[in-house]
């Protein structure tokens, strides 16, 4: 975050807005009181139960966003504040070019200055500005406009009664960057989180792209510094396979009437979120009576609820296989490469001059410009996810579906009004909002849904077979596959008609038509673990156009392990009482935190361990004594990833050797992958095959030259550190087919979760009275260390415990740590 940095100090015209806005707090309204929770008042009223939890009244939309501001200020006001520093395009002034940020979905991805270039021409050309020039659903709804301005007025408020620097967080107090915000600071902010699937791989190469200094060469081989369109192809799957593993996914499981033991359906929320920045999750409750009421939790910032659920279904997301922007290979002039042949006419690129502020290295403001470079498609970039796409004989552009998208709120404030599935279906076809995400629910009525319904390039798969470049045809069509990458498509821009298409079924110009993209209704259970939707549900397998991912291809473990759980559970084979799922064996079998890969091949890794004469492996030379590892796996009978599991961390060192960033039918299957049976295809490792012995060997040295005992307790080395408190983190690494995924990194130089388990929630519902709920988020409300909800939840998802949902007026009344504020 920005605010672990050197504090500068407080301009005189944040100091004096500051100021404005604590005169007209002091001369137009009295501050925060408190009242008992019996006295009614039409101001908004935040009512904090256990771990800090608000549940937030008000009369308005603009109420509620109003006690959404405030608290959520309370709790993370540094965190937002970076974020609407990055939004404005300030980083490179208050905290120098060269510090790392974090635009989207990844950690630590450009520089401050390629962030501000990148969002400054997103601001030049006033994109969120026009965006609220129009009516819904491309621009945002009444209650949405109304629920933004109240949200703006209660963290100013917040920042006016505190004080820049009397903040609490060290991270920001007192620092220059900490201000008041606009109405446009929200929105921008929120179109930034609408766009991030984008960002990340190309935002670089979008603010560095310069026409080559030499006429282009004209010819029909590789250019020097190019590659092949094999060998381009294969480095762009390889990076993008290697982002997601360090990225954002999810699982999610909705279960129907059929699958539940009791009541009529049942959900379990899963994101796998970032534990740092402005992709924190935040919990709490939003209730105008009569109108909404509605609990979960949403990406801080935003005044609505992204994932929870309401009086009669829950939902949640999931990261999807759909790549939200395409490429346009367009051929360039040799003599002149800023312009590119269209339908066998020369069109000139639009140039553009960027202009940031920066902070020199004496303290002094400078200024940085660049000059960019766009198409009718959209921007030049020369490089996808780092991968080089140089500009010679031809340049790419990039068009991203989100770019006009803000009708993402739309679908947010709908959801949160939701009456069943059907109801959620029609919010997705008529917003077509959704970035990126699936979407999986259940309802009171018994019925659990997945769609995976969103803002989707009109790439049919006749349109794509008649425009894709050979590059694109690799991408795309996934000759070279990886685990969960998108397709990427990646068209010939020498011919208009090679553009996205309008439809007239779709919400806005490009997008594919939403009756065209899958969903599927089940009474049993439906899921989804970041795979396509292929296999939402085995006994029905989906199909829809290949811009939306794949069919017939392995399924990832975690995929397997989501199903396999739910099918066990249903059949009542998983060893627990009874068949169908309760509320109890769904929040079990989250955090028995098992492993699909140790299922699948720990026994025959026992077999190669054992079978090594004198118990030695070589290993670049060296050889090494495997021998103790032999019993510690064979004792690692649960295969699980708790927090006392021993041997745990040795297999996941190996697998990450043998298979890391790998596909899975890549690895020394002596059955292969059967699209007939993708639940159980690939099985059965070959525990003579060199890979497997070498991957081991690997391990073992690698655990010992780190000091690590090979049968260490899982606790003692998986854990965070919170205000000098050391805690344990259970769970591990996607690539395992764990469920509760964490992903150990580096933060600040000490060893943290990355990404993983964030908001998890589980909800069910009967035919009558209100949902029962648990949730944990797992790195807790508050990023402020100085707060008492910066770690409670933290240990509490340590140790498996949830918090029971406090829904109903009666629950929140008699919560023994209720805490009313009113904002008069």
């Amino acid at each position: 975050m920005a605010g672990r940095r050197r504090r500068a100090a407080l301009p005189m015209a944040v100091m004096a807005a500051v100021a404005m806005i604590s005169t007209m707090t002091a001369a137009g309204s009295p501050g925060t009181g408190t009242r008992t929770a019996g006295q009614a008042s039409d101001a908004p009223t935040i009512r904090y139960t256990e771990y800090g939890i608000p549940h937030i009244t008000a009369s308005t939309w603009e109420g509620l966003g109003t006690g959404y501001g405030y608290a959520a200020a309370k709790d993370n006001i540094c965190t937002l504040a970076d974020t609407y520093l990055m939004v404005d395009a300030q980083r490179s002034r208050y905290l120098g070019p060269d510090g790392m940020t974090s635009p989207g979905e990844q950690q630590n991805t450009t520089t401050n200055l390629n962030s501000d270039l990148y969002f400054q021409r997103i601001n030049d050309n006033h994109v969120v500005e026009r965006l609220l020039d129009q009516p819904a659903p491309n621009g945002p709804e009444p209650d949405v406009r109304n629920a933004i301005r109240g949200y703006v007025q209660g963290y100013n408020r917040y920042l006016a009664e505190t004080g820049v620097n009397n903040i609490s967080d060290p991270a920001c107090r007192g620092a220059a960057w900490v201000r008041p915000i606009t109405e446009l600071d929200v929105y921008r902010h929120a179109h930034a989180e609408i766009i991030m699937g984008a960002a990340d791989p190309l935002l670089n190469g979008e603010v560095t792209a310069q026409p080559p200094g030499a006429p282009a060469i004209a010819a029909k081989t590789p250019a020097p510094g190019a590659l092949s369109p094999g060998e381009t192809a294969q480095r762009i799957r390889d990076a993008m396979a290697a982002a997601r593993g360090q990225s954002m996914g999810s699982n999610a499981l909705a279960v129907g009437s059929q699958g539940v033991s009791a009541g009529t359906g049942m959900l379990l929320a899963n994101p796998h979120f970032p534990w740092q920045g402005k992709n924190r999750m935040w919990e709490s409750q939003l209730t105008i009576p009569g109108k909404v009421n509605v609990a979960g939790a949403s990406l801080l910032g935003f005044p609505a609820v992204n994932i929870g659920h309401t009086d009669d279904v829950a939902w949640s997301h999931t990261i999807a296989t759909v790549a939200p922007f395409g490429l346009f290979d367009v051929q360039v002039d040799p003599k002149d490469p800023t312009s590119y042949l269209v339908d066998g006419s020369w069109q000139k690129m639009t140039s553009q001059q960027v202009g940031v502020d920066v902070r020199n290295a004496d303290g002094t403001i400078g200024r940085v410009t660049r000059t960019l470079w766009s198409t009718r498609y959209g921007p030049i970039t020369t490089s996808l996810q780092g991968v080089p796409l140089p500009w010679l004989v031809s340049a790419h552009a990039v068009r991203d579906v989100n770019m006009d998208n803000l009708r993402a709120l739309n679908t947010w404030f709908h959801l949160d009004q939701a009456t069943d599935v059907h109801d959620v279906v029609n919010t997705l076809e008529s917003t077509e909002g959704v970035p990126f995400f699936n979407t999986v629910a259940t309802d009171r009525k018994g019925n659990a849904l997945y769609a995976d319904i969103q803002a989707t390039p009109n790439i049919t798969d006749e349109h794509a077979t008649s425009c894709l470049t050979l590059t694109g045809q690799l991408l795309f069509n996934q000759q070279l596959r990886l685990p969960n990458v998108p397709p990427i498509s990646i068209f010939d821009g020498k011919r208009s008609a090679c553009d996205w298409p309008d439809d007239p079924n779709a919400v806005a110009p490009g997008l594919l038509d939403p009756h065209k993209q899958p969903r599927l209704i089940r009474t049993d259970f439906v899921g989804n673990a970041n795979d396509s939707a292929w296999l939402a549900n085995p006994e029905e397998p989906l199909s829809f156009p290949r811009v939306m991912g794949d069919t017939a291809a392995p399924r990832s473990l975690r995929t397997q392990e989501l199903i396999l759980t739910a099918q066990n559970r249903l059949d009542g084979t998983d060893g627990l009482p009874g068949r169908g799922f309760t509320p109890a064996t769904m929040r079990q079998l989250l955090f028995a935190d098992n492993s699909r890969a140790a299922d699948l091949a720990l026994d025959a890794t026992v077999t190669m361990c054992r079978s090594q004469p004198f118990g030695l492996i070589l290993v670049d030379g060296k050889l090494v004594n495997v021998s103790e590892a032999c019993p510690i796996l064979a004792a690692w009978k649960d295969h699980n990833y708790t927090a006392d599991s021993r041997g745990s961390w040795l297999f996941a060192n190996y697998w990450a050797y043998l298979l890391g960033g790998k596909a899975i039918e890549s690895g020394p299957w002596r059955v292969p992958f059967d699209p007939k049976d993708p639940v159980h295809t690939p099985n059965s490792l070959d525990p003579g095959n060199s890979a497997v012995r070498d991957a081991f060997g690997r391990a073992v040295l690698a655990l010992r030259t780190a000091g690590i005992a090979l049968d260490a307790p899982l606790s003692s080395i998986q854990k965070v550190t919170r205000n000098g408190e050391q805690i344990p983190i259970h769970g591990s690494i996607s690539e395992l087919g764990v469920l509760n995924v964490v992903t150990p990194g580096q933060v600040d130089g000490r060893l943290d979760i990355t990404f993983g388990s964030s908001f998890i929630q589980q909800v069910a519902f009967t035919a009558d009275g209100p949902p029962q709920a648990s949730s944990v988020l797992t790195y807790s409300q508050s990023a402020n260390p100085n707060s008492p909800h910066y770690l409670d939840q933290t240990k509490l998802f340590s140790a498996g415990q949830w918090v029971t949902d406090r829904f109903t007026e009666a629950d929140i009344a008699a919560s023994p740590a209720l805490e009313v504020k009113v904002l008069d």
